[in-house]
C-alpha cells in the first residue's frame, strides 16, 4: 500500500484527531444512529484533550458523511481546527474509532483501507476497449481506445469472395488487438496500477493478452464474466475483480515475507531486511525503508519513540532528537512514527496478518522492513 495520499499530513504540526467512521444504514433509524455515532466520536476526542475548534471541525465533517458516498466509511484527520484529509475505506470499522495523539493514527488504515491493490480493468471487444481504475476511492474512468471499426463481423458463406472478406475481418481483429494492448500498457504505466483484469470478448481477450509487454502480462488476469457493452456488468464480474485483487495482495505479502526471511542478517553479514524498533528508526532516518511490514498484533508497535516536525526526525531516545535538529520532540507510538516516515519517502507498506502458531515471529515484534540498500554490519 502506498501512503503518498497522506502528504497533507506530513509537515503539519499536531496534535491530531483521527476518526475511523462508518455512516451505517440508509433508513430513518440509520440517520438517528449516525448522529449518535458522531457525538460519540467527538466526546472521545474531548475526553482525550482535543481543542474545541478541532472537535467542531470533526463534528461538521462527520455530520455530512453519507453511506451513499462512503458505503464502508472513511477516515478523517484534523488538526488546528481544520480537517486536513478524509479518505474512503474499503472495510467498515466497528463503530467510530477516535484518537487524539501527536501524530495521525495510521495503523488501522492498513486494514480498513485494505491491501486492495490499484487495479486497471480493461473492457475489450473487437473494436476497442474502455479502461477503469479500481482502488480504495472507488471506480474511476481511465480512458478508452478505438481501433478499426470495419470489417469486424464474419459471414456464413463459403465462396472465395466471402473467405477473402473473412480474412479481412480477422486482420481487423488482429490489428485492433495490437492497438488495445499498446493503449492498455500505456494506461497501466500511467495509472500506477498493480494488476490488470481483462474483461470482454472471448477471442479478443487472449489476442490482447499475448501482445502485452511481459511485465504487464505477468500481472494480468482474465475473466469470462461481463463485457464492454453497457449493462453487461454483473455480480459475478464484481466478484471476479475483487477475487483477483485479493489474490494479488496475498501473493504480494507472501513474496515480501519470503524476501524478508531471506534478507534478515546473521551476525557479521550484510542485511537486506531489518526488524526491531532501533534498526527501523535508523533506516527511517536514512530513508532506507523500501517496504515497511506491519503486523497489528505485534508488541513493538506501541514502543515509545521521539519525533520532530519532519518525518525523518525520529529517534528511540529523547536526547538523540537534538542531533537531528529537533529541540522540542514529542513521544509517540513507534508504528505512527514509522508509517509517517514511510509515507514521506514513498515507501511501500504491507499489512501482515496476525501471527499464527506456525510462524509467530515474522516480523518479530510486529515491525520489519525491506531496505532500499543493504545495511553493513557495525564495526567491532
Amino acid at each position: 500500500m502506498q501512503l503518498t495520499f497522506l502528504e497533507p499530513l506530513l509537515d503539519r504540526r499536531g496534535p491530531w484527531a483521527t476518526v475511523y467512521f462508518n455512516p451505517v444504514q440508509r433508513d430513518e433509524w440509520g440517520i438517528i444512529r449516525r448522529g449518535l455515532l458522531v457525538r460519540e466520536a467527538c466526546q472521545t476526542l474531548e475526553d482525550e484533550g482535543a481543542d474545541p475548534a478541532t472537535v467542531q471541525a470533526v463534528h461538521d465533517a462527520l455530520t455530512d458523511v453519507t453511506p451513499q458516498e462512503n458505503p464502508a466509511g472513511l477516515v478523517l484527520f484534523a488538526a488546528g481546527g481544520e480537517v486536513a484529509l478524509t479518505w474512503r475505506l474499503s472495510r467498515p470499522p466497528q463503530g467510530p474509532i477516535a484518537y487524539w495523539a501527536p501524530l495521525p493514527r495510521l495503523t488501522p488504515l492498513l486494514e480498513l483501507a485494505g491491501q486492495d491493490p490499484l487495479c486497471l480493468v480493461a473492457y475489450v471487444d473487437r473494436t476497442g476497449a474502455d479502461f477503469e481504475l479500481r482502488g480504495a476511492a472507488g471506480p474511476k474512468d481511465f480512458g478508452s481506445v478505438e481501433g478499426r471499426q470495419s470489417p469486424v463481423h464474419r459471414t456464413a458463406s463459403g465462396d472465395w469472395s466471402q473467405r477473402h472478406f473473412q480474412l479481412k475481418v480477422e486482420n481487423t481483429w488482429e490489428h485492433n488487438a495490437g492497438e488495445i494492448a499498446e493503449a492498455l500498457a500505456s494506461a497501466y504505466e500511467e495509472s500506477g496500477a498493480e494488476l490488470v483484469v481483462l474483461v470482454g470478448d472471448v477471442r479478443e481477450r487472449p489476442a490482447v493478452l499475448e501482445r502485452l509487454p511481459e511485465p504487464v502480462r505477468e500481472v494480468t488476469v482474465a475473466t469470462e464474466h461481463g463485457g464492454r457493452a453497457p449493462g453487461s456488468s454483473s455480480p459475478a464480474l464484481e466478484e471476479a475483480i475483487e477475487q483477483a485483487r485479493q489474490e494479488h495482495a496475498h501473493r504480494r505479502v507472501e513474496k515480501a515475507l519470503d524476501r524478508f526471511r531471506a534478507g534478515r542478517s546473521e551476525t557479521g553479514s550484510r542485511a537486506d531486511a531489518v526488524e526491531g524498533v532501533p534498526a527501523l528508526v535508523e533506516a527511517a532516518q536514512e530513508h532506507r525503508i523500501d517496504t515497511l511490514l506491519v503486523r497489528p498484533d505485534g508488541l513493538e508497535l506501541t514502543i515509545e519513540t521521539w519525533v520532530g516536525a519532519a518525518p525523518d526526525q525520529v529517534t528511540v531516545r529523547r536526547a538523540d532528537a537534538e542531533t537531528l535538529g529537533e529541540v522540542d520532540p514529542v513521544a509517540v507510538r513507534a508504528d505512527d512514527a514509522l508509517l509517517r516516515a514511510a509515507a514521506a519517502t514513498a515507501a511501500d507498506v504491507l499489512f501482515v496478518p496476525p501471527a499464527d502458531v506456525e510462524e509467530p515471529d515474522v516480523p518479530a515484534g510486529g515491525l520489519g522492513a525491506l531496505l532500499r540498500w543493504a545495511q553493513e554490519p557495525s564495526a567491532a
